[in-house]
């Protein structure tokens, strides 16, 4: 059974998803939705919106060889998630993060999607918690 935490996060990944590929704002994305999404997938997409600028500039330090134009599309949106998550959301903790990170990345991403989220995640907890 999947948490309220959880399914946001699926969610959230869902319509990023969908702005990046529509590139447009996940502002209109969200508005778009029939059903007003739950408030933790707002928070998410909204955090990750508003933060995308250092977001990005982090996961580009921190994955080597990778540049973030080459990256999965479904891999950086994981990696954008988690990240806003590991700088804004301190009430949840770092291995929580993680985890469900990498959960959603071996899901929904490719066979090598999980060890790479996972490396670059574990570069990103120990610098910025």
């Amino acid at each position: 059974m999947t948490d309220a935490r959880s399914a946001a996060r699926e969610h959230a990944l869902s319509l990023l998803y969908e702005a990046e590929t529509k590139n447009c704002p996940a502002s209109e994305v969200l508005n778009a939705q029939i059903v007003d999404p739950e408030p933790d997938t707002i928070l998410l997409v909204d955090g990750v919106a508003q933060h995308s600028k250092e977001i990005d500039d982090l996961i580009a330090e921190r994955s080597s060889g990778w540049r973030l134009d080459r990256m999965a599309t479904l891999d950086l949106i994981v990696l954008r998630i988690a990240t806003f998550e590991l700088l804004h959301r301190s009430e949840v903790p770092t291995a929580v993060v993680l985890n469900e990170a990498v959960e959603l990345a071996k899901r929904f991403g490719t066979d090598d999607s999980g060890r790479f989220v996972n490396g670059v995640l574990a570069t990103m907890a120990r610098d910025v918690r």
